[in-house]
């Protein structure tokens, strides 16, 4: 290689080219011989994909009586275990034969064989039928260079294995001559009709264009083929390997009909649609066939059992029999029958696999047309990719012989002229491409890309990488293949640079990891936070909220949990969180001295009402979800909009705590069975049940309406326990949670008045919503006004849990007055002036209803769950985590509102359970291998056991099943319920 300096120089290079990290990655990474992608874009649609195979196959292939009444489908077990003859493999076979035929625009004149073995067996079957050895006129051409020729010297086996069987056919044959046999000059290369006619050839072989993989015949080659066919058309033959060409053929559709019509093809159908491999088809032209015929009845060479198209027509009779394609395995399409069977054992699954694989090619990608056009499309896709790259060429230099199936690249990097580095790099980079990786001499390992697996090009075929890229691909897959290549080839340039460095004794550190988070505080400033409110509700020792949890988590993260204000700032010590816990601040007074100046960097409070003057230049976490309390202009207010700090809450912290405070307000009186009194009468002594439990009668939660306004986080919490209750939920919310609402049993209502109407029960749980700044007031205050109480049942109770504003007092004073609510429950904030004594907040417009309704109005302080302790707490170590990332990191979590510049979105984060699903939830419980393993083996079982139910339609077989399996179903729905719950997977998605 070159010196020291030019090596570094190179890799620098390579390093500032590749710093954007990798490109997007194709869709699907397997790019091998032949179209073999199913399509499918990863893991989960490849199972979903089988899923779908099965179902086909149950509609698909049916059961029926001995009167033929359908008594249900066949299953995939059921096929797989089943023989390769009869009822149902017999129509199996057909199907996929016809499917073939029909999508492919064979005409109906031409029969098309099937046999084991692949396009290699195809080959095989083409030239021990349709040349002999003992026809001294007939003369054959093939398209690929003499083997152990000078043009194919480099070639390895393969490449010269086609012109070698014909070679070895004729010259072991006993009238055999290899003269009859005439090569081509270079790969793929048709003569033209004169040529052809004047070397006396009757059998034109076209397989150049498969060897390489990456080239193609122009359209003058094959109007010149076709000519020459016409010239003699009952004595001239020509058969293609179609591996690369079904579907890719770059020409004019009616030239490629003609050549479907015209010429005899073969390929590894299997291999070519996504199915299992190991089967070919071969298409043969009524002139072919009765070669075929004729040289049966003179054969040069015994041909396979396994391979003959011509097998004898008495079957006791083997040796003497004629011999007739008429009992070969032949589609016929004329009669849409098979002539024969296969004459191997074959997989019926398999060849139902391809017919399912075309028939979602064909829906995907649309006609063969279609196909052929998304082949020549993805060509000129390279071909400009490539031009605009100059570290790739084209192996194959005339644009219009280049391959629309494959394509095959060269890597031209004048800095690297060793051509061991060279096949080096490019061997290293088909790692990175693939799953392994690669290891630099730094220890750092570099993942592999998954990008495209399979594209080493032929032994002895130029260029470096070789990939399939026909119409099956979409051209973005393509230009991410070319991307990812050109990308790896730079990683592993560097590594392999790296490698030679170290001979020199020259060493790299390890850069900091992809995706690591880099810390972004200073060092050499104490950083501050408020705790505003309290962090433990729970009585210690000392008989005062104890607070030592939080006090402890904080110094376990590597903060400093002070009580009391901040005094000496000089003092505090440097890198460092202090966290500064105030918990009894409560008026604008108290709270702006400290404030107003930025002396704490971010603050943590609950509900603790922050003024807008306050100043915190590294942004707030609200203890809970609403955030109208959270007034500081640094974040914009509690809208979160418009500020320079990221304003953030905890939601679904006290979700449930909210929730069954929620119920036990609703318990309190539905039932409405006079508790208190009855256990008064009880405890004197005062009761007959026999004669007085009939002067109590009483109507319980089970069948009454429930109806919730907003879905939540409270809100779906609330709507859980009363199903449990029995209760008919309905939930009002936006219309793109309708299909959440109902995927999780509850009905869905496009109005409050809907959801409202003929209930018995409302819950509201909708937020105060945002605040219009230029009147001060929420879009959500008296949403519940007389039209919503009107539409209620008589009687009916009303619970504001939410915020206080969102029920129109007056409404509800007029509905408690008329009889149409019976009760409500409210829990809204009251404060005092210390001084002055005034109230204040929005439970004052309630105060005057519970002296005119008394027994009617349950009123609590906001207590409902701000007074649980486990949740206060979960919620503020939350909040810790927040300010830590948000101080360390710059990173968000939770944001509520606006991203101010230079920090990140980490998404969401609330309880397993509560709330949406987001890919945060599934990232981190992915980890999680253990819990994992378990739900997926329930989840098998209980959709293997609920597949057998619906498919199996035998009355007896499927009593079989429900008195097998009942137990381990409802066990593993059961247990398989509880996974989801405890990995926070049952509820609605993020949006």
């Amino acid at each position: 290689m070159t010196n020291i300096e030019q090596m570094q120089e190179q890799r620098l290079e390579a390093l500032r080219l590749t710093k954007s990290g990798a490109p997007r990655l194709p869709s699907n990474p397997f790019f091998g011989v032949g179209p073999i992608t199913d399509a499918t874009t990863d893991e989960v649609d490849s199972r979903l994909r089988r899923i779908a195979f099965d179902t086909w196959i149950e509609k698909s292939y049916r059961k029926f009586d001995d009167k033929g009444n359908d008594i249900g489908g066949f299953t995939t077990a059921e096929i797989s275990r089943s023989m390769h003859r009869g009822y149902p493999a017999d129509k199996i076979l057909t199907d996929m034969m016809r499917a073939i035929h029909r999508y492919f625009h064979f005409p109906k004149t031409n029969r098309m064989a099937v046999g084991l073995g692949g396009g290699h067996s195809g080959y095989t079957v083409c030239v021990q039928h349709l040349m002999n050895a003992n026809d001294a006129s007939q003369r054959v051409y093939v398209d690929t260079p003499r083997p152990e020729s000078d043009q194919s010297r480099a070639a390895g086996f393969f490449r010269q294995s086609w012109a070698t069987q014909l070679i070895e056919m004729q010259r072991f044959a006993e009238k055999g001559c290899e003269s009859r046999i005439h090569f081509a000059a270079s790969e793929g290369v048709i003569p033209t009709a004169a040529e052809l006619s004047a070397l006396g050839v009757s059998i034109f072989v076209g397989v150049g264009h498969e060897t390489t993989g990456a080239n193609a015949y122009t359209s003058r080659e094959i109007h010149e083929l076709l000519n020459w066919i016409k010239g003699d058309p009952a004595n001239r033959h020509a058969v293609f390997d179609a591996t690369s060409m079904l579907g890719a053929m770059p020409w004019e559709p009616e030239l490629v009909d003609a050549v479907m019509a015209k010429c005899c093809l073969f390929m590894p159908f299997q291999k070519a649609i996504g199915g299992v491999s190991g089967y070919f088809v071969a298409s043969f032209t009524p002139h072919a066939l009765a070669l075929v015929e004729k040289n049966q009845q003179d054969p040069s060479w015994a041909i396979p059992r396994q391979l003959k198209i011509a097998p004898p027509i008495d079957a006791r009779q083997p040796l003497s029999a004629k011999r007739s394609v008429d009992a070969g395995p032949f589609y016929d399409a004329a009669e849409d029958r098979m002539l024969g069977g296969v004459i191997n054992t074959y997989s019926a699954l398999a060849f139902a696999e391809t017919t399912f694989g075309l028939l979602q090619s064909e829906a995907r990608v649309g006609s063969l047309v279609e196909l052929n056009k998304r082949s020549a499309a993805n060509r000129a896709v390279i071909d400009g990719w490539v031009e605009s790259h100059p570290l790739f060429s084209l192996t194959v230099t005339d644009a219009e012989r280049r391959g629309a199936a494959v394509t095959l690249l060269k890597v031209e990097d004048a800095g690297i002229t060793d051509p061991a580095i060279h096949a080096r790099i490019i061997a290293r980079s088909k790692q990175l491409l693939g799953y392994e990786g690669f290891t630099h001499p730094n220890g750092e390992f570099e993942p592999g890309l998954d990008a495209a697996r399979y594209v080493n090009a032929f032994p002895g075929t130029p260029g470096d990488y070789r990939a399939w890229v026909g119409g099956i691909r979409e051209p973005a897959d393509i230009v991410a293949l070319l991307e990812n290549l050109q990308y790896a080839y730079l990683r592993a340039k560097i590594l392999v640079i790296e490698e030679e460095l170290a001979k020199q004794g020259v060493t790299f550190a390890a850069p900091v990891k992809a995706g690591a988070m880099v810390r972004k505080d200073d060092p050499e400033h104490a950083y501050t936070v408020l705790i505003a409110d309290l962090v433990g509700l729970r009585r210690g020792a000392d008989g005062e909220p104890d607070d030592s949890e939080i006090r402890t988590y904080v110094e376990e993260k590597g903060g400093v949990f002070h009580a009391g204000p901040i005094g000496d700032r000089a003092a505090l010590e440097k890198g460092r969180i202090h966290f500064f816990y105030q918990p009894n601040l409560s008026t604008e007074a108290e709270i702006l001295p400290q404030t107003d100046k930025g002396q704490y960097d971010a603050l943590i409070a609950a509900a603790t009402f922050i003024p807008k003057a306050s100043v915190f230049p590294f942004g707030g976490v609200r203890i809970g979800a609403g955030t109208g309390n959270m007034g500081s202009a640094s974040w914009g207010g509690g809208n979160g909009e418009g500020g320079e700090a990221p304003l953030m809450n905890t939601p679904g912290i006290n979700s449930r705590a909210t929730a069954q405070m929620a119920m036990k307000a609703i318990l309190k009186v539905v039932p409405d069975l006079p508790v208190d009194r009855l256990h008064q009468m009880v405890a004197n002594g005062d009761f007959d049940t026999g004669r007085q439990l009939k002067d109590f009668p009483t109507a319980k939660l089970e069948g009454q309406k429930i109806a919730i306004l907003g879905y939540g986080n409270i809100g779906r919490e609330v709507a859980k326990l009363a199903r449990v209750f029995g209760m008919k939920v309905v939930i009002y919310a936006r219309q793109h949670h309708q299909g959440w609402i109902e995927s999780e049993g509850f009905d869905y209502a496009a109005s409050p008045v809907e959801a409202a109407t003929g209930a018995d029960v409302l819950s509201v749980h909708i937020g105060l919503g945002r605040l219009d700044a230029a009147t001060g007031v929420y879009s959500n205050a008296g949403v519940v006004d007389t039209q919503i109480l009107g539409a209620m049942n008589d009687g009916a109770v009303l619970v504001n849990y939410d915020r206080g504003e969102v029920v129109d007092a007056a409404a509800l004073d007029q509905a408690l007055s008329s009889g149409k609510i019976a009760h409500a429950a409210i829990d809204a904030d009251l404060f005092k002036d210390a001084v002055t004594g005034k109230l204040s907040g929005p439970m004052v417009p309630y105060l005057p209803l519970e002296e005119r309704h008394k027994g009617k109005l349950e009123l609590l302080p906001h207590a409902a769950a701000d007074t649980d302790h486990p949740s206060r707490v979960t919620g503020a170590k939350q909040a810790v985590d927040q300010i830590f990332d948000v101080i360390r990191f710059k990173s968000v979590t939770n944001l509520k509102g606006d991203l101010p510049d230079g920090y990140v979105s980490a998404g969401g984060r609330t309880p397993a359970g509560i709330g949406r699903v987001t890919k945060r939830v599934v990232s981190e419980i992915s980890g999680n291998a253990e819990l994992l393993d378990e739900l997926r083996r329930t989840s098998e079982k209980v959709a293997a056991i609920v597949g057998a139910l619906s498919v199996v339609s035998d009355p007896s077989h499927r009593n079989r099943i429900i008195d097998r399996y009942t137990g381990l179903l409802a066990e593993n729905a059961g247990r398989q319920r509880a996974l989801l719950e405890q990995l926070g997977l049952y509820g609605p998605a993020a949006e």
